[in-house]
């Protein structure tokens, strides 16, 4: 049986009350923290233990939207932090795969050649959806 996620296997000490900004501000600290629990994939609950606020702060905060939108906003910005990540690993892991296909063992390029093509076969389609939706997006726009 799985853990609960509700719960963690272990007490999570509450994070001191400081703002993003680094200063000591107390409810706003409590709301940053909140924010960014929030946004890296916390539940309500779990945020409200690692903030030491109360669940119904924790709810109470979620019920305003400019709390709402900071939190979105964070969470693009965690998003886009990993996907630059990634993205500097691209070119490794293609030459990656470019180099099994060289592999001694008849299953590790036959796997090689199979991503090979079906990441072709993807990146093809993802190109002709981009420039059709241009071509729709330049369509309205000479529309309005």
């Amino acid at each position: 049986m799985s853990p609960d996620p509700e719960q963690p296997s272990a007490p999570v000490p509450p994070v001191p009350p400081v703002a993003i900004d680094g200063k000591q501000t107390g409810k706003r600290a409590v709301a940053d923290c909140l924010a960014l629990a929030l946004a890296s994939g916390s539940t309500t609950a779990q945020a409200a233990r690692k903030c030491g606020c109360s669940e119904r702060t924790a709810h109470r905060r979620l019920e305003d939207p400019a709390f709402r939108q900071t939190v979105a906003h964070l969470r693009g910005e965690l998003v886009a932090r990993a996907a630059g990540l990634l993205a500097a690993k691209v070119s490794a892991a293609a030459r990656t795969l470019r180099d099994l296909l060289t592999a001694k063992s008849e299953t590790v390029r036959l796997g090689a050649a199979r991503s090979i093509l079906e990441l072709a076969a993807r990146f093809r389609e993802s190109l002709d959806i981009d420039a059709r939706l241009r071509q729709l997006e330049e369509r309205m726009a000479n529309t309005k």
